[in-house]
């Protein structure tokens, strides 16, 4: 769209809704974060008075269908933790093994991202008795706090800390670096199958955030505190899960008609 003396002036919507239709068959969430490059780019044209309008204006959006996120059923996640070692490990369970069982917990009951937790540093840990939080860095150069209010979790990564020596630095590191840097996503995520393999069971490492965030809106808890508590930019984006609450309760009452019926017919 920019010729090859490096002139925009010429720029209008026909070249910008050709790039659009070539593209067409893309993902509608690719399409638009490219059709966005591009009304950046104009935008900076127009504000260095390269162009004199925004051929943008002329162009209309592109709207991504909205998807709901897929929660692992609990049973299936306690089903991959049990595999990896319970919540009580013997003292010889060896350190990679119980490094594992808490971080993807850490990610389980703080609704975190993988990634996150990867990054969470012994220094982000507030491990008052009775007020245990944890500060976590998410997208954009947000921080977060989260309780840590699942005591059987605290004890668990007080014994991970004490297993480890950790006082300072990364809190989950790779086996081959062990005083080193913090474990690599790709590293966690494989791990992550591995143990679901093992375990007979087919979820993503990501339906863990998906889980704590239905658990807590089908317990009642208010979106805005799950919406902070995900470290959400909008409560736009946790109101979806207010709708895997309510396909969870029609299904508890299509299982309560369905045996009302039965008790009916006898």
């Amino acid at each position: 769209m920019v010729n090859r003396e490096g002139r925009t002036a010429e720029l209008s919507a026909d070249p910008i809704r050709k790039f659009l239709a070539d593209i067409a068959g893309q993902a509608p969430s690719t399409r638009k974060r490219k059709r966005a490059a591009v009304a950046s780019f104009c935008r900076w044209a127009v504000r260095h008075e390269l162009l004199e309008h925004n051929p943008m204006d002329r162009i209309d959006t592109i709207d991504v269908p909205k998807t709901l996120p897929r929660p692992a059923a609990t049973g299936d996640v306690k089903a991959v933790f049990d595999v990896i070692c319970s919540r009580r490990p013997r003292k010889d369970v060896p350190l990679d093994v119980l490094r594992d069982r808490v971080l993807f917990e850490t990610a389980y009951v703080c609704g975190a991202r993988a990634s996150e937790v990867c990054g969470l540093e012994v220094e982000d840990l507030d491990l008052t008795l009775d007020d245990e939080h944890v500060r976590i860095h998410g997208k954009g150069g947000t921080v977060r706090t989260v309780l840590l209010d699942d005591r059987g979790y605290v004890a668990l990564l007080k014994l991970y800390l004490a297993r480890s020596g950790y006082t300072s630095g990364a809190v989950f590191r790779a086996s081959i670096n062990g005083n080193g840097g913090p474990l690599s996503y790709d590293a966690a995520h494989n791990r992550w199958q591995k143990h679901c393999a093992a375990a007979g069971v087919g979820i993503g490492i990501h339906q863990l955030r998906h889980s704590h965030a239905t658990e807590l809106i089908n317990s009642g808890v208010s979106i805005e505190v799950v919406r902070r508590r995900q470290g959400h930019a909008s409560t736009e984006t946790t109101q979806i899960y207010t709708l895997l609450a309510d396909k969870v309760a029609d299904t508890e009452i299509r299982a309560a008609r369905s045996k009302r019926e039965r008790g009916q017919r006898r």
